[in-house]
């Protein structure tokens, strides 16, 4: 394997990249069956919080954090965001839940119910609260939406609700404000999802207007998914408007990303870096979407973000004039070789020299586990409520 250099153009890329990390990350979170405890674990958004900035401390291109309503429900917003700035980070994205609550059960914007429907707009109007006083520009909507048997519902008609739905949450937005609609293949509904794939979702955004965006979520595709071509097409299209980047073997594992296929992830990053999307600029956000049930949360997140930072400099690697001979010649092997040649370049020790040079640690998971910081926490976290997958 060699060792990878870095041109002065990849050094400013990696130098400008960042992630948005996401408040539940360190919060407990468990399997189905079980919900597992952690010694230190936040008891409140404000904790968890100051849990994100140790990421950014370390790594130094986590800047921001995504809240979930109403999981990180205070009562001063403006208080919360001035912690968040004290700890070296901002409020993001405010994600919306419309999965934990009775009246959806048969479904939430899609519902055949107006009156639910209105209460499931309502709760992202208060979305749109939180992020007035934060300071957020973006509202991140996963609809859980879907049925599990046929003939349970007209599958047009729900598609109308949902289209009417939508209208109302983006015509209570400001001008500089965006709206990013999420998809899943399953899951909770096994017949029909209302919101199954990146086709529908960019329909509805479409309809929208302009400052409605696709979310890709990397685990909430069928196996065998062609991620990278959903990727370059919503880049086409001007409508990728952020990643949720986790991984997963069966279904939406939510494991770290790049821990199941770091070669996708790779490819991914490929299509970002050769789209020119991988500056803040671009508007594209990079986003985790993880839950650690068995690792330590803050050094899950570090080691994701490293993760991240690894595929992304190994796609800087590429010759793209060589590649774009090749592939015009007709040359396979050629083409192919330059992407695998990239992949299989070790980053990590010019990785390590670059946060050297910013002054951050060569190893930020090394230095967190050595800055006492998890004890401490577990030493003054004693008490109350921790917070959890749903709280």
């Amino acid at each position: 394997m060699t060792t990878a250099t870095f041109t002065p153009a990849a050094q400013q890329a990696l130098r400008e990249q960042t992630v948005e990390l996401p408040s539940w990350a360190f919060g407990n979170s468990g399997t189905r069956f079980k919900v597992f405890g952690t010694p230190g674990t936040p008891r409140d958004p404000y904790e968890k919080l100051s849990d994100a900035a140790q990421v950014h401390r370390y790594t130094g291109i986590t800047p921001r954090v995504s809240l979930h309503i109403p999981w990180d429900l205070v009562d001063d917003y403006t208080a919360l965001a001035e912690h968040a700035r004290a700890e070296g980070v901002a409020i993001s994205v405010i994600n919306s839940n419309l999965f934990q609550d009775d009246d959806y059960k048969f479904g939430s914007l899609t519902n055949p119910d107006p009156a639910i429907r209105a209460k499931a707009v309502a709760h992202h109007l208060q979305c749109l609260d939180v992020m007035h006083a934060t300071g957020s520009k973006e509202l991140k909507l996963w609809l859980p939406d879907g049925l599990n048997y046929p003939g349970q519902d007209d599958l047009a008609a729900r598609q109308e609700r949902l289209a009417e739905s939508l209208r109302k949450i983006y015509a209570a937005m400001a001008d500089d404000e965006t709206l990013l609609i999420e998809y899943k293949f399953f899951e909770p509904a096994f017949y029909a999802t209302d919101i199954p794939d990146w086709g529908t979702s960019l329909l509805h955004c479409l309809a929208l207007g302009e400052r409605a965006k696709v979310v890709l979520d990397t685990g909430h595709h069928a196996p065998g998914t062609n991620i990278e071509f959903i990727v370059m097409q919503l880049l086409r299209a001007g409508r990728l408007g952020a990643f949720d980047f986790n991984s997963r073997f069966y279904a939406d594992d939510d494991l770290m990303v790049g821990a199941a296929d770091p070669f996708q992830l790779f490819r991914i990053m490929h299509e970002i870096v050769k789209a020119d999307a991988l500056a803040p600029a671009s508007g594209v956000n990079f986003m985790l979407d993880q839950c650690h049930n068995i690792e330590p949360k803050i050094q899950g997140q570090i080691r994701s973000v490293m993760n991240v930072q690894e595929a992304t400099a190994k796609a800087l690697l590429i010759d793209a004039d060589a590649l774009a001979e090749a592939q015009r010649s007709g040359d396979v092997l050629a083409a192919n070789g330059l992407l695998m040649d990239a992949y299989h370049t070790d980053v990590r020790p010019a990785l390590a020299a670059l946060r050297e040079a910013q002054g951050l640690a060569g190893d930020p998971l090394a230095a967190f586990r050595a800055s006492g910081y998890e004890k401490k926490v577990a030493d003054e976290r004693v008490g109350g409520t921790q917070a959890g997958w749903g709280a």
